[in-house]
Parts: structure tokens; sequence; C-alpha cells
């Protein structure tokens, strides 16, 4: 069934190619790279819930996990099942059509050594069931990324983007936006709210990074496409990823927490002995 999420995939894509949407894969990549480090070379196994297209998964896949992606688009999954393909590495992809609060087996009797949430709180209302899904099918000392957009940021980004401090004042306290390149209504979280859930589910050790720390208060895109300047501005974001006080506003909260379940049951690494 094609889903508005299929309709929407050239916008998607356009976002994705865009300078903006570089710097968001290239900071997520950064962060995990330095928080998988201590698991060793891999290859991991990964989880990507609501993984799309395979925007963060190909980046993966690259440093030779292997990578299962969740998501109800069939359109998303095929996209992404192409995007590995012309770029070499679609032998360590799966994809698995199916809703990430209805997932079936064997995903769910699987641990993963990293497990994604990225993009995909912001379309729920009830954003727990989701976080808790997610830390259940890590394993123990795997990570888990939850990755949404950050209430903190929108009174900012209207207040400096849009110069409009009246509307900034009212959005102080909202809770909804709307979102442009999938036509959907939206609900915004705060970093903190999202970790107290992942410290219920059982997760330690939380790390809070920001991706767009400075990005969307320069409001000449132009510049951007300037390799040159470009350049300083991704070097900047990466500088800027977990140095607090700046991941408090930034568009983008991503928060990197050390899962604590049990091992029982645990598969092992693709590649590894059995």
């Amino acid at each position: 069934m094609r889903t508005p999420f299929d309709a929407a995939l050239e916008s998607w894509r356009a976002w994705q190619d865009a300078p903006w949407g570089r710097l968001r894969y290239a900071t997520a990549e950064f962060n995990l790279a330095r928080r998988l480090a201590p698991l060793g070379e891999g290859p991991l196994r990964v989880l990507d819930l609501a993984g799309a297209d395979g925007g963060d998964a190909v980046r993966l896949l690259r440093r030779g996990h292997h990578v299962t992606i969740v998501d109800f688009s069939p359109g998303m999954l095929a996209a992404a099942r192409e995007r590995a393909r012309r770029d070499g590495t679609d032998a360590g992809l799966d994809t698995v059509e199916a809703d990430v609060l209805d997932l079936p087996e064997p995903v769910t009797s699987t641990r993963y050594d990293l497990v994604l949430c990225h993009n995909l709180l912001q379309y729920l209302d009830a954003p727990a069931p989701a976080v808790r899904s997610a830390v259940s099918l890590a394993r123990r000392g795997g990570v888990v990324s939850v990755m949404a957009l950050n209430r903190h940021a929108t009174p900012l980004g209207l207040a400096v983007r849009s110069l409009d401090p009246a509307a900034a004042l009212d959005a102080l306290d909202r809770r909804r936006s709307h979102g442009v390149t999938f036509d959907a209504e939206l609900t915004l979280h705060t970093a903190e709210e999202i970790a107290r859930l992942l410290t219920a589910a059982g997760c330690a050790a939380l790390e809070h990074c920001g991706i767009h720390n400075v990005n969307d208060h320069i409001t000449d895109d132009g510049r951007k496409h300037d390799p040159e300047f470009y350049a300083a501005l991704e070097a900047l974001e990466l500088a800027m990823t977990d140095r607090h006080p700046y991941p408090h506003t930034a568009k983008i909260f991503q928060l990197l927490a050390t899962a604590g379940g049990s091992d029982a049951g645990e598969a092992p690494r693709p590649g590894a002995e059995r």
C-alpha cells in the first residue's frame, strides 16, 4: 500500500542531498562512530527502526556492519535496497516491512549491538512504547541511538530565522508543529523527556548530542552550497555536537545510551563464531 511517505520520497531525497541534509547525516555518523568504538571493529548487528530509504543505514553498511531496516513504507524500503545496491553494500542489508510498534519474528527474537530510533518519535503522540521497544531489542552493553526534533529549538527558529517574535512567544509552550516535507502533524519532544524514558527502560551512560546547532540560524542557505563554507560549517557542527550548552537548542537532539537488558537469547553478530 502506498503511503504519504512514499509520495514524498523525491522531496525527502532533495532534503537529504542539500547541505543541511548532509550535515544531519554526517553529524549522526560522527556521534555513532565515537560511541561504537568500544564495541570493536565489528561487524555489528544493527536494527534501524523507521529507517526509511537508508540514509543512516548505508553509512553503517560502508563500515562493514549488517543492518536490518524496519519501515512500514514499501516505497522507502525499495529505495533503501536500491541505494545500497548502487553503493555496493546491499549484501549486508535486510529490509522488513512492518510497523515498528508491531514487529514480527525474527526481528523480535534478535538482540542487536546498535538500535537506531531516528526521526520516528515526532510522528508519535506517545513516545514511550517506541523507546521501550528500541531498548528491549538491544543486547546488554549495546548502544541505543534516539533522534528527534527538539521542541526547545522551535521558538528560537521562529525568532531568528523567521523574524517572528510573536510566533516564537506563542511556540514556547506548544508541543505541535507541521512537517512540510511529509505534510504531517508532528509532536515535539525534548531531550530531557526522552532521556527519562531511556533511563526508565534500563539504559545508562546517556549522552546528549545536538544536530544543526547553528545551521538553522544561518539564513543565507545559498552560502551553504559553497564547498569551503560547507566544510567550515561541518567542522563547527561536529565540534559543537556534544559541547554543552549548544545541544539544548539544536534543531535535532540525538541521545546515545548503553542498554542494560538481559543477554538471554542473544544472537551472535554476523560473521562471529557460533
